[in-house]
């Protein structure tokens, strides 16, 4: 029963966080949110000021560039922004949290975290 409830407020949680979830997720269909929703609550400390009210921008595309498997292309078009604008604030990202976007394991650290923070 214990993990039964920790399982349903964890899809409540992910549902909320990602709306393609559906109203009602399921604890098999949540993927990585099963994982999301069992990190600690506190961001990590390299996305911080990446996460502050006043760069929600950046951070919001930031998100779209990951999820958008990091091809800037696409990512410009789905933002409706010019590339050079993309690029301008990747770099942005890049110094506030101080993480490489072309190391696979920052993208993976700074992915995570803004998803994580949804929740």
């Amino acid at each position: 029963l214990p993990d039964a409830w920790r399982e349903a407020v964890a899809a409540a949680r992910a549902s909320v966080a990602q709306p393609r979830l559906g109203p009602v997720a399921r604890w098999a269909s949540m993927g990585a949110y099963r994982l999301l929703t069992a990190l600690p609550t506190a961001p990590d400390p390299a996305v911080l000021a990446l996460l502050s009210p006043a760069h929600a921008e950046l951070a919001h595309t930031a998100e779209v560039f990951l999820d958008h498997a990091g091809q800037a292309g696409r990512t410009a078009s789905a933002l409706g922004i010019h590339r050079q604008t993309l690029y301008y604030r990747l770099s942005r990202i890049e110094q506030l949290t101080g993480l490489d976007l072309d190391e696979g394991e920052d993208r993976l650290l700074l992915h995570m975290a803004l998803k994580a923070a949804r929740l």
